[in-house]
């Protein structure tokens, strides 16, 4: 039964990127539409809170973890529909955005070739409008379809570009955190030559290879401030390399936190407010998270 998949005191850390996390009072991983209703079912019966994760980039685990049921999500069937020089593919949110870019730009489907590198699974990054090196999201997402968390036994529908509402590594359905969960998203790609997608991609991952740090972090800590990038602000204020605990300010770059081994969230938070409050008094700007903090620190 659907029942026995699911895991009691599940650590967080051994589910996301940074390696950082306290326990989810219950957890389970679903491979279907299917497992997901019931995942929901199941959660709403015991009157339980129900949290989406994806790959687990992104986020910030609090060293007490998450009250309710985490549903690790890994749904990954797509759809294809060429119509002449133009490809239409929908695919499940749980599926990895990095190898959908992968697949796409080898086959000579131009338009996600930034995504090489974005540790994301396609849901999270529609919420997210993730992006990197220039392109975003929401540049090729036609549609996504969309459950409301508490009416899900109505089922999902699907919502058009516009109303999701984008913004810089923002939508509405962050700015209203855990009220909706992505099932599929729709992207149009063009045709390429195979050779230059390839040609693309391959300069995003060495850019990537040369600029970011290998121990496990959460992503771009801040977002860009207009007119200028985090990560110089930070470096600028003399804060590479600096540590609190075990989390440090990658001295490769200055807008990555790396977990050094044993890190916790308490401590990445320290150096997060640190960090702002230092940035703050040197240049007078605010720097706002790009990640996501979720669960519950210890008192």
């Amino acid at each position: 039964m659907f029942e026995s998949k699911i895991i009691r005191d599940e650590p967080l850390a051994r589910h996301t990127t940074l390696r950082i996390g306290g326990p989810a009072d219950f957890f389970v991983r679903v491979d279907s539409q299917d497992e997901l209703l019931q995942a929901m079912a199941w959660a709403r019966k015991q009157h339980l809170d129900i949290f989406i994760l994806g790959n687990g980039s992104n986020i910030l685990v609090g060293d007490a973890g998450i009250r309710g049921l985490v549903i690790e999500n890994h749904m990954d069937l797509e759809q294809e529909h060429v119509s002449g020089d133009t490809l239409r593919i929908t695919a499940e949110s749980g599926g990895s955005l990095p190898g959908l870019a992968n697949r796409m730009a080898r086959r000579g489907w131009r338009g996600l070739e930034w995504a090489i590198g974005v540790p994301a699974t396609i849901g999270a990054a529609v919420v997210t409008n993730a992006g990197a090196h220039g392109g975003s999201i929401s540049d090729n997402l036609l549609r996504a379809e969309i459950l409301e968390a508490r009416g899900f036994e109505a089922g999902p529908r699907w919502w058009t570009r516009d109303e999701l509402e984008y913004d810089y590594r923002t939508s509405l359905l962050k700015r209203r955190g855990g009220e909706f969960v992505v099932i599929r998203a729709e992207f149009v790609l063009e045709q390429d030559e195979a050779i230059h997608s390839i040609a693309r991609m391959n300069r995003y991952t060495e850019h990537r290879r040369r600029t970011q740090p290998t121990e496990p972090s959460v992503g771009s800590m801040f977002k860009n401030p207009p007119g200028d990038f985090a990560g110089r602000l930070i470096q600028a204020a003399g804060l590479k390399g600096k540590q609190v605990g075990r989390v440090q300010v990658s001295t490769v770059h200055a807008n990555f936190f790396v977990n050094l081994g044993g890190g916790t969230a308490k401590e990445l938070l320290e150096l997060v407010a640190l960090t702002q409050a230092q940035v703050h008094r040197e240049f007078g700007i605010e720097l706002e998270l790009e990640i996501q903090v979720v669960g519950e620190q210890r008192g």
